[in-house]
């Protein structure tokens, strides 16, 4: 790296002690820093033709002053300048708030430049920003900073400017030749002046396109290269199960496979046989029969001498797994065990013998999974269903009951794809991505608070014909801050409007575990017909008798998780009905609605959610696992990504990747990053 580039940035000229303090914390240290920081955004300052131009849109106009500014006070420190301003035949009002100021430099019969909000009803632009003379003065495209402090866009891009002058020659271009060649891309050097001062729209794109591809493949290579490093390091075991006796169990399933299961299931039966750990994770949504697959796989170590382990977060699911696997592998001689916290003392001393001594195949349990005294003769393979409901710890503590066992996690929530190759990408990642034959979709209605009444009444015929139902609400207990519905005012509502006629069962995150099962299991075996509950339901409940839901205060809740409070109805033969009494008053929170009565596809939902609510509030900002890109947006530049992520794979792969000058300056990327420990990993 040249010496100029990592010259502090007190370098430049006019760049003082304060000013210097101010770029620090912005991260900004070097010459290098800076002429990598990029702009958030650019203002689009071409004319528009007023005519032209749609209400509340942006606009940018040159025109004659053709009255004298008048300052309006709107009081506490508020004012308002208006004028007229003639814009072609057009007279148009100009408003300008709190900028009093501008009442000396606004001059009856000259010429300004006004970008602002464009009202098409009043005739008027409320303004942003002023340029004294014709636009011809001042560029198309302007980048505008995130910024610190007292520290102005205009004395900012000077610094870039000179920056780029001083040390633009010295910056190492990290693309190859035959890359740049491929996709068109821009040099460095030209892609640094068209993101800082671009000539038009078109520079400004090509610009972007470069440096969103180069920091996608940077991160690419990272993630593949630690997925690499972690598959090869960690000796696992080389699994060679009975591919007949496979084949056999499924021709026996009551249903056929879809073409999805197959493949996932290829997918791991490939990772089986490899002396590397798997550490796959299956995402599929709700009903698309992630669980059979898991069964099929655990059949397949079982046949090989091995046991497997199925680790589920309640016992009410772990429960229903049991029973599930059990239909299936019970007639093929497999040995099902179950182990929860309700298992008592002496039935846990005796489990624990026959895991130790083989005569326990499939260990299915939850959280006492991983208590030290849980030892197996022969653990093959492990399996974490609802994965993030676990802790780091946790799942680690159960792999590491086995020598090196394959790992699979299991989601029902479908995760768009470009979050699943960032947040995932150390994973090998099997989607389900089809639903089985005859599963009826269930029907959503969007339904406004005052039709509450007719709502209940249709609920009312489901519970007749002896269904069951659940009643969601956002919150346990009344709330000054926000007019949403409750749990305990809804019980109680309901148990007054059925009086005995139905039982009504209240269940919410403030309830003991052991209390949430009990109401859990009442519902399950048909002791409530209506459930009144929190989110607590989201996940890993089975109730094919429950065909009516309804969500109050929907818009409050994200795509995703309106879909997998959905997915607890539809689960049995009958037709289901989910119903979302809301009256959003925000555009989001109407295009969530519509989406929601729109479509049962959890992945296309999750798209539309990502698209709606951006990656870090996809995840929950915290633990997201979504990197902070400075140029790239996961939700427009999938496609790049995909390129990126393939791309990767190849030069890792490729000795010429490893041996070129031209690729050096990605290497060096790759090993500042830590992954590689300054070794080859091929």
């Amino acid at each position: 790296m040249s010496n100029k580039l990592l010259q502090s940035v007190s370098s430049l000229k006019g760049i003082g002690g304060e000013t210097e303090k101010t770029l620090a914390d912005m991260g900004i240290l070097t010459l290098q820093d800076l002429v990598m920081t990029f702009p958030y955004r650019h203002e689009d300052f071409r004319l528009k033709n007023i005519a032209e131009t749609p209400h509340n849109e942006r606009i940018t106009v040159e025109g004659r002053v053709e009255s004298e500014p008048t300052i309006q006070f709107l009081g506490r420190n508020k004012s308002r300048l208006q004028f007229r301003l003639l814009v072609g035949p057009h007279l148009i009002k100009v408003f300008f708030f709190n900028q009093g100021y501008l009442k000396n430099k606004i001059i009856p019969g000259e010429i300004v430049t006004i970008t602002g909000k464009w009202d098409r009803g009043r005739q008027a632009i409320s303004g942003s920003h002023y340029f004294l003379g014709p636009k011809t003065d001042h560029v198309d495209y302007e980048p505008m900073y995130s910024l610190k402090g007292s520290l102005q866009q205009k004395k900012f891009r000077k610094f870039m400017q000179k920056a780029l002058q001083e040390v633009g020659l010295d910056i190492e271009e990290c693309l190859p030749l035959d890359v740049r060649e491929i996709y068109k891309l821009l040099p460095v050097l030209e892609a640094l002046e068209g993101i800082h001062f671009p000539k038009n729209a078109e520079h400004v794109k090509q610009a972007r396109r470069r440096f969103v591809y180069e920091e996608l493949l940077i991160f690419q290579l990272k993630m593949q290269a630690l997925k690499k490093i972690r598959k090869e390091q960690t000796q696992g075991i080389s699994i060679s199960y009975d591919i007949q006796k496979i084949k056999e169990l499924i021709a026996t399933l009551p249903y056929e496979l879809t073409a999805a299961q197959k493949r996932v299931v290829n997918e791991i039966c490939k990772d089986l046989k490899e002396p590397h750990r798997m550490n796959r994770l299956i995402q599929g949504d709700v009903g698309s029969g992630k669980t059979v697959v898991a069964a099929i796989a655990l059949y397949a170590v079982i046949t090989a001498g091995f046991q497997g382990v199925l680790m589920a977060p309640t016992e009410i699911l772990a429960e229903q797994h049991v029973v599930s696997l059990n239909e299936w592998l019970s007639p093929v001689g497999v040995r099902i065990a179950l182990l929860t916290g309700s298992t008592k003392p002496k039935v846990r001393k005796i489990l624990h013998e026959q895991l130790q001594n083989g005569e326990v195949d499939l260990l299915v349990g939850t959280h006492a999974l991983i208590q030290p005294d849980v030892e197996f003769l022969k653990l093959g393979l492990v399996i974490t269903d609802e994965q993030h409901r676990f802790g780091v710890e946790q799942r680690r503590v159960l792999r590491d009951k086995g020598m090196n066992p394959d790992v699979l996690f299991m989601t029902a929530t479908p995760i768009p794809r470009t979050l699943a190759i960032t947040a995932f990408g150390e994973m090998d990642v099997s989607t389900i991505d089809e639903m089985p034959a005859g599963r009826k979709e269930i029907e959503t209605h969007w339904v406004k608070k005052e039709l509450f009444d007719q709502t209940i009444k249709r609920m009312a015929s489901e519970l007749q014909n002896g269904r069951q139902a659940y009643v969601i609400c956002p919150l346990i207990e009344e709330s000054d801050k926000l007019d949403v519905q409750n749990t305990v005012d809804v019980y109680n509502q309901l148990s007054s409007i059925f009086h005995n006629q139905y039982k009504i069962g209240l269940m919410h995150g403030r309830l003991h575990s052991s209390e949430k099962d009990e109401v859990m299991r009442a519902f399950s075996d048909g002791k409530i017909q209506v459930l009144v509950s929190t989110t607590v339901v989201e996940v890993g409940v089975n109730v094919p008798n429950a065909t009516f839901m309804i969500i109050y205060d929907a818009e409050r809740f994200g795509l995703a998780q309106l879909h997998q409070l959905r997915g607890r109805v539809g689960r049995g033969s009958e037709q289901s009905y989910c119903v979302l009494l809301a009256d959003p008053k925000s555009e989001d929170g109407k295009e969530r609605m519509k989406s929601m009565t729109e479509t049962n596809d959890g992945f296309k939902l999750a798209e539309k959610d990502l698209e709606l609510r951006g990656p870090g509030d996809f995840f929950g900002r915290k633990q997201s696992g979504v990197p902070e890109f400075k140029m790239a947006d996961l939700v427009h530049d999938y496609r790049a990504l995909e390129t990126a992520r393939q791309d990767a794979e190849k030069h890792l792969a490729s000795d010429e990747f490893w041996m070129s000058d031209e690729t050096k300056c990605l290497r060096t990327n790759l090993e500042q990053s830590g992954v590689l420990d300054g070794d080859r990993i091929d």
